[in-house]
């Protein structure tokens, strides 16, 4: 992707300060995932992608927001 001058964000600390972002905007479907509703973080992932601009690693923000709301990644 570098090649063709898209950047993509992997820093670990912008995705999680954008994940807290979205989690603390949308606390209540960041509620439906704490309480195993695993499929609504889709919703907060798209956020998070809306947020870095769409240059997040999609799979690695699933990750860390699964891991943040404690829910084990599959």
């Amino acid at each position: 992707m570098a090649k063709r001058g898209i950047k993509v964000v992997n820093d670990d600390g912008a995705l999680m300060a954008a994940i807290e972002k979205v989690c603390a905007e949308q606390a209540e479907t960041a509620d439906k995932v704490r309480n195993g509703h695993v499929p609504a973080a889709g919703a907060l992932i798209g956020a998070v992608m809306k947020e870095t601009k769409g240059q997040a690693d999609a799979a690695r923000v699933r990750e860390l927001l699964l891991g943040h709301l404690g829910q084990a990644v599959n």
